[in-house]
């Protein structure tokens, strides 16, 4: 048997080297905690520098936005264009426009006394009655335009033959052809003959009945778009022929008209009285009649009136009467100096006479009627091109172009060009017509100068831009109406009052 003590040395070997082993596994756990603790501590402190070093970074870029702030502050200079550059983003003109105004003002101020202390006091409101009435017991013009009734019953019975087909449409058209054509003859033949009638109240009639002419005509076509409606078996007319309007906010309270119950009295002395040139079936109508929007019209009406008239007198008539000796001498040096003297007073009385009657007057016809449609304008003061102020500062007028001239050329197969050339064409009519006949002479200076429309409306429209073709447009206003109020003027002159022409040139 073996002794126990014979496994002593070797047990105590194992027993060594298992306490020895233990004792490295401990002193190796000792030794990796010690680096996990030295590495957590290395990171530790190396995530606050890292903090450290960002606090240090804000800390710097805020003193630097400070002292950019701080240099911002101390700086007077930037990116930026000058004031009145057109780069520059500035538009609020209006202490400008206030100087303007001031500087009108006083000027025209100084004109005033100017004349005042020259000539005296000239305006004579009595002297306003001999201008249309030469005897006050003989109202010629007034006459005149009272036969004017007689054509509008005429269309209307035309028309209402041409419903019931009494009568074919060649016949109905020859009707037409004929009425229109004695309504443009028949008060220009009784002018030229009839000495009572003045120049001013033979332009009154004639200016009648060409409204009356050009009513009448709209009057014949949409009754005639009406039958061809009517024979295609549509039920009711379309608003899309007539003129563009806004609905009525009371079109629910309205009773709605279609052909041919439009064919009455009350209609067609509806049309002839509303401030518009293009017939509807139905209008837009306002709900009531605003009285104190009536009264400040007509008191405008009133007032603007007294205004035309006095300035005439006072400021015109003085101008051209000294204007005729340089004419008749054909002295160009003080004929320029006259006609820039004229140019003020005309144009002054121009722009007046187009906000009594556009305005005042339109208006106050449309509250009474109750007429809804009041865009008797647009902005034509902006115009930037002269075919843009033809088209704007006169809207009854060129919705009739439009629609019963202009489109119809078109549809013909007439071009563009073609079609604004006879639309200023028989504009230049129109104006010749309402000048030359009152003034029992024919110079053609009126129809002249809109066909010299244009050729200006295209180097307007060529060769400038913006405000130079504005400027272009007001220039064309100011100038030249003068140049055509002298040439009548003087041709008047000359031609009924020679022997008197004796007149002292005031300087």
């Amino acid at each position: 048997m073996i002794d126990k003590d014979d496994f002593g040395p070797v047990t105590r070997n194992r027993r060594r080297a298992t306490i020895t082993s233990t004792r490295s596994e401990s002193v190796k756990l000792r030794n990796g905690a010690s680096a996990t603790a030295a590495a957590a501590d290395s990171g530790l402190k190396s995530g606050h520098k890292a903090r450290e070093s960002l606090a240090k970074n804000l800390q710097l870029n805020e003193e630097n936005k400070r002292k950019c702030d701080r240099y911002d502050r101390m700086s007077c200079h930037k990116l930026q264009e000058s004031m009145l550059s057109s780069a520059s983003s500035f538009k609020n003109y209006r202490g400008i426009l206030n100087w303007c105004v001031v500087m009108l003002v006083l000027s025209n101020a100084r004109l005033f006394l100017e004349n005042l202390l020259r000539y005296g006091i000239l305006v004579d409101p009595i002297q306003v009655v001999s201008l249309f009435l030469k005897d006050p017991y003989s109202w010629p013009a007034a006459c005149l335009v009272i036969v004017c009734n007689a054509f509008i019953l005429v269309a209307l019975y035309t028309e209402r033959k041409l419903a019931m087909g009494s009568i074919s449409e060649k016949v109905g058209l020859l009707i037409y052809i004929f009425n229109l054509t004695i309504i443009l003859c028949f008060p220009m033949v009784v002018v030229l003959k009839l000495p009572s009638i003045t120049p001013v109240g033979g332009a009154f009639a004639l200016g009648i009945y060409t409204i009356l002419f050009l009513k009448l005509y709209s009057y014949k076509d949409v009754n005639k778009w009406c039958r061809e409606r009517t024979q295609a078996k549509a039920r009711s007319l379309s608003r899309s022929l007539s003129c563009p309007s806004p609905p009525s906010t009371s079109s629910s309270m309205q009773s709605y008209v279609s052909y041919p119950g439009n064919l009455s009295l009350r209609d067609i002395y509806y049309f002839v009285f509303a401030p518009t040139l293009c017939y509807e079936l139905n209008f837009p109508r306002s709900e009531s009649i605003r009285m104190g929007f009536l009264l400040r019209r007509l008191f405008e009406m009133l007032l603007l009136t007294q205004l035309l008239v006095g300035l005439t007198q006072q400021w015109m008539v003085p101008i051209i009467r000294s204007s005729m000796k340089p004419l008749q001498e054909m002295d160009y040096t003080r004929m320029t100096e006259r006609l820039l003297r004229l140019a003020v007073p005309n144009h002054l009385l121009w722009l007046i006479f187009f906000y009594s009657f556009f305005y005042s007057s339109m208006n106050f016809m449309a509250e009474l009627l109750r007429f809804g449609d009041r865009e008797f304008y647009r902005d034509w003061w902006n115009s930037e091109t002269i075919t843009y102020f033809w088209q704007n500062w006169n809207i009854p007028v060129h919705k009739w172009c439009l629609r019963h001239f202009y489109k119809p050329l078109l549809r013909r197969g007439a071009g563009k060009l073609l079609s604004q050339s006879a639309v200023f064409f028989a504009s230049a009519f129109f104006h010749e017509y309402l000048v030359s006949v009152p003034l029992r002479m024919f110079r053609l200076w009126a129809f002249m100068g809109m066909m010299a429309q244009i050729p200006l409306a295209w180097l307007v429209s060529r060769f400038l831009r913006g405000n130079y073709g504005n400027a272009a447009v007001w220039l064309s206003l100011i100038i030249g109406q003068p140049i055509a109020v002298l040439m009548y003027v003087h041709d008047y002159y000359v031609t009924n009052h020679q022997d008197d022409l004796t007149i002292n040139e005031d300087l």
